[in-house]
């Protein structure tokens, strides 16, 4: 994959070895915050995890930068998630989403995960540019319905578990390995998580003054029963 990376270097484009997706899951920070989440889905039917935080693997094939994206029926929606990516012993944050079937997700979350494209914007930061501020990092997303824009999520990364502790988590003493993409986590949807004709999200760093902001419109195929 191609990525446009900002770093004390200035901006460039480069070329990384994706091998491995990972999509961690229920990893809030706050106890309060990650069992308000874990009843949100709750409602929908999915069963809460077996552990927290929990790690899915999905096809690296389902990473793209594309401003479109098919699914199967209407019943998916986007998650705007930081996203760690390590590559050349180095460590890179962006955003994704982590765009998920619902339905599905009833009876199988990793198979949910699976089903879906994972929507990146196609800009990274160094990771040393943003650590020491981590914490003041914000995420947002927005769906348009009907053509009406909406915010959908916002705050802080502070609600999500440090990457520090996330590829610790995952990876033990060894970390997290080269070629690994990792989507971090969520945040609770503001009127409910539902489905939607676009989906929109950034991430931005209000220390350094700047944002990394995607896109894509969502197509839904029809289900032949």
């Amino acid at each position: 994959m191609r990525f446009t990376v900002s770093d004390s270097c200035g901006t460039h484009t480069l070329t990384f070895d994706i091998c491995r997706a990972i999509i961690a899951g229920w990893t809030g920070r706050e106890a309060v915050a990650l069992e308000k989440h874990i009843r949100e889905l709750e409602a929908l039917g999915v069963k809460p995890p077996s552990s927290t935080p929990i790690f899915y693997y999905v096809s690296t094939n389902r990473l793209i930068t594309a401003s479109v994206i098919e699914v199967s029926g209407d019943q998916s929606s986007g998650e705007v998630e930081f996203v760690l990516v390590r590559s050349a012993g180095r460590l890179y944050v962006g955003v994704g989403s982590d765009h998920t079937d619902r339905r599905v997700e009833t009876y199988s979350v990793s198979v949910a995960k699976q089903m879906c494209d994972k929507p990146l914007a196609a800009e990274l930061w160094d990771f040393t540019e943003v650590a020491d501020h981590w914490d003041a990092l914000v995420m947002r997303s927005w769906i348009v319905v009907e053509q009406r824009r909406v915010l959908y999520q916002e705050g802080p990364v502070s609600a999500i578990r440090a990457p520090a502790d996330l590829i610790e988590m995952f990876g033990g003493a060894s970390g997290l390995p080269d070629g690994t993409v990792m989507f971090c986590g969520t945040l609770a949807a503001l009127g409910g998580v539902r489905p939607a004709q676009r989906f929109e999200f950034e991430i931005e760093d209000p220390v350094g003054g700047r944002r990394i902001r995607h896109g894509y419109d969502v197509v839904f195929l029809p289900v032949a029963v």
